[in-house]
């Protein structure tokens, strides 16, 4: 049997005049001569474990807290502990429960869960992990719910289950008879608890799940009936702005001029923070009028005398030396530079706070809820129990919504105000003070002889990344438990052994990390190291195929190390029509990535006949992902991906100067736009059949590389910095 054959789930009733069900789940006892009991697997070798893995194990302690309702009017409310930022996360779930329970998907309510601190490290969201984590737990729960109703319509009518079916949330028996779940929820609700083994369909079974699918709340967002975090209704909530310093980490000496501001129309108050100067009033215009008004004496920041060229000398300067293997040995090395990137969500950051001397409310897009509401209790000098702390659903993420930033500044200024605030950052603070992905320098060799590569050397050197937002503390618990050379690292070195990889047998492969600890606003940024780490070595590979005199495509092919990796390249070679003539300064490229046990391939075509103005016209995308509940769910996931990589690889990135970024909006931090994108664009889902892979960052470093290596033979260049074209073309804002 296996591994997962083994698990048993029972499911206990909750209390409740409709039904709601919380799985438990568990592993059955090993027991010399029990046939049936789960046999102890020993740990899997470092090389095997990814962050995914880690996070699983950091959860599964409370990976049974799971809660599903059923009400009388037959909707099923599901409360989900991760957090939406538009992925598709919600309909992917909605989803799963519809599945096991049989009723119609437009019957399921995903309702985002506060924070709950009892989850202890089960409600962050991040790193590809959501379906992952929740996949088993998830459907388990909805069997479990439909268990119980089926007991109950059984129960009513003096029948055995295993007489009755569901269809469509109506349970029907032999004869006829049905009770839809509406009229069950509350007797299901009155049986007497009782333990079940529940056992969810076969995937051979499912209906729903594996069907392309349209997001549950689309038509919320498109016709703005979506209720972000500054349209809730918080009774009494006032707009708040804060004017922040002039470089990275500044703090306030004085403000000169309050008594003016407060005075100025609609003023409600002027609150110190420890990150700038808050105005509270009547208006967000009134209250961005005041806080650009203010006059303010700043202490210096953390990183006040370093821009671009120093912060790459340092990264240089950290990059160990990479030794020969002999002198008959051939050789090609590369070194490359990656620039900051902003998150650049489309919502700001955002938080409304209401915080009383007894108790505080709190309302923001969180990705680590439990960790913000331990910093926020901390601030407001209140116990955790004290402390709500509401998820909203938010416009985007791609790794910002891991620090609560805004939802502890909300909180802070609302004790100070003594009323409650809604917090908004501006475009330019949520560019140049929010979050940001680290620059990074690095250095990469590889040698061959008679065909083969013999060894494949990386050295990666990155502005310190911050993980203070719980996933550090998922890690390091998670991490305790495994082989020597992953649980024996420090956190980022653990994130960067289970997240990087290479797919290739090119002899001896070394991949190393040299963190370099400048105190700057950073963060994960969708694909963490793996973007630009697994970018850079796909150009290495491209060029390493040059010198072995072979196709890019056959080299890969070749190298690769599994059938399953070699099918999704054939692919997008095959669709994509690789090596077709195309005119001059057009090209072709491909790149290929494994991670979060899945695996993808991207074929693009650029137009670089102007290097200054290179624009990708198509691109071919194959993935296999394992179990795949929604596959338009998962387009759009490596859609974005493509996009953010086309972004990165040709124009979009942070000039750091004298302490701080030059971008501020959307016209400087040059994201691909429409016209900058693809028109024909085709991807392709291959069915695996394993358990569901990560998705959501699975996208950027094989497109990084495709459209590198398609830049690079369109122009008969090599380029080592990224983006390709970096001028600063636009006058930055008044600091």
């Amino acid at each position: 049997m296996t591994r997962h054959a083994r698990r048993r789930f029972l499911t206990y009733l909750v209390a409740a005049p409709s039904l709601a069900v919380a799985t438990k789940i568990g592993l059955d006892a090993y027991a010399p001569g029990n046939a049936d009991a789960a046999i102890p697997t020993p740990p899997a070798p470092a090389d095997l474990v990814d962050l995914g893995d880690l996070l699983i194990l950091a959860g599964k302690p409370t990976a049974n807290m799971l809660v599903l309702s059923v009400n009388e009017d037959g909707d099923v409310h599901f409360r989900l502990p991760r957090e939406e930022v538009g992925q598709g996360l919600t309909t992917a779930v909605a989803m799963l429960v519809a599945e096991e329970l049989d009723t119609p998907l437009d019957r399921v309510h995903i309702q985002l869960d506060d924070a709950r601190p009892e989850l202890l490290l089960n409600q962050l969201t991040g790193s590809s992990n959501s379906i992952r984590s929740l996949y088993d737990p998830v459907r388990h729960t909805a069997a479990a719910a439909r268990a119980r109703m089926v007991g109950a319509a059984a129960d009513r009518w003096g029948l055995k289950a295993r007489e009755l079916t569901v269809r469509a949330g109506v349970v029907v028996a032999s004869d006829g008879r049905t009770a839809s779940y509406g009229s069950l929820s509350a007797a299901a609700a009155s049986l007497e608890p009782v333990a079940l083994t529940v056992t969810p369909k076969k995937e051979s079974e499912h209906i729903l799940v594996g069907t392309p699918t349209s997001r549950i709340d689309a038509r919320a967002l498109v016709t703005g009936k979506h209720a972000y975090t500054l349209d809730l209704d918080v009774p009494g909530a006032k707009p708040c702005m804060v004017r922040r310093p002039p470089t990275v980490n500044g703090t306030v000496k004085a403000v000169n001029n309050e008594s003016a501001v407060r005075a100025m129309p609609g003023v409600l108050d002027v609150v110190t923070l420890d990150t700038g100067v808050a105005v509270v009033a009547e208006t967000f215009g009134q209250a961005l009028d005041a806080k650009e008004a203010l006059d303010v004496t700043w202490g210096p920041g953390t990183v006040d005398a370093l821009s671009d060229d120093d912060i790459r000398a340092r990264l240089k300067a950290a990059t160990p030396s990479l030794d020969v293997l002999g002198v008959l040995v051939k050789k090609v090395e590369a070194e490359f530079d990656f620039a900051f990137a902003s998150h650049a969500p489309m919502e700001t950051n955002s938080a409304v706070a209401d915080v009383r001397a007894d108790r505080a409310e709190i309302w923001s897009g969180l990705k680590s809820p439990i960790a913000a509401q331990a910093a926020i209790a901390k601030a407001v000098g209140l116990p955790v129990s004290e402390v709500t702390v509401h998820v909203v659903q938010s416009g985007g993420s791609f790794g910002r919504r891991l620090f609560h930033d805004a939802a502890l500044e909300a909180a802070v200024v609302s004790k100070k105000s003594g009323r409650a605030v809604r917090l908004m950052w501006s475009r330019i603070d949520d560019m140049r003070h929010g979050r940001m992905r680290p620059a990074t320098h690095h250095r990469v060799r590889a040698t061959y002889a008679a065909g083969q590569v013999l060894t494949f050397q990386h050295q990666v050197a990155a502005v310190e990344t911050d993980f203070r937002h719980g996933l550090g503390d998922a890690v390091t618990a998670a991490a305790a438990d495994l082989p020597t050379g992953i649980g024996n690292a420090t956190f980022a070195q653990t994130l960067f052994l289970t997240t990087v990889k290479s797919p290739y047998n090119f002899g001896v492969t070394t991949q190393a990390l040299t963190e370099v600890p400048l105190k700057m606003h950073t963060g994960s940024w969708r694909s963490v190291y793996s973007a630009n780490t697994r970018g850079a070595e796909e150009i290495v590979v491209d060029e390493l195929a040059a010198k072995l005199g072979k196709d890019p495509v056959a080299f890969r092919r070749a190298f690769l190390k599994t059938a399953r990796q070699r099918a999704v390249l054939d692919k997008v070679a095959a669709a994509g029509d690789w090596g077709r003539s195309l005119p001059g300064g057009w090209a072709q490229g491909v790149g290929f990535h494994e991670e979060y046990k899945s695996c993808t391939a991207c074929l693009v075509e650029i137009d670089a006949t102007d290097p200054k103005k290179p624009r990708v016209t198509k691109a071919v995308i194959a993935a296999d992902v394992g179990r795949v509940i929604n596959p338009r769910g998962l387009e759009a996931q490596l859609l974005g991906g493509l996009t953010d990589a086309i972004s990165t690889t040709l124009r979009a990135g942070l000039h750091i100067d004298r302490g701080l970024p030059l971008e501020g909006s959307y016209s400087q931090f040059h994201y691909a736009r429409q016209k900058d994108s693809p028109r024909d664009v085709k991807i392709f889902v291959i069915e695996g059949a394993d358990e569901p892979g990560g998705a959501g960052e699975l996208g950027v470093p094989a497109a990084v590389g495709a459209v590198a290596n398609a830049y690079a033979r369109a122009t008969g260049t090599r380029p080592r910095s990224f983006p390709v074209n970096f001028d600063v073309d636009f006058t930055p804002f008044p600091r």
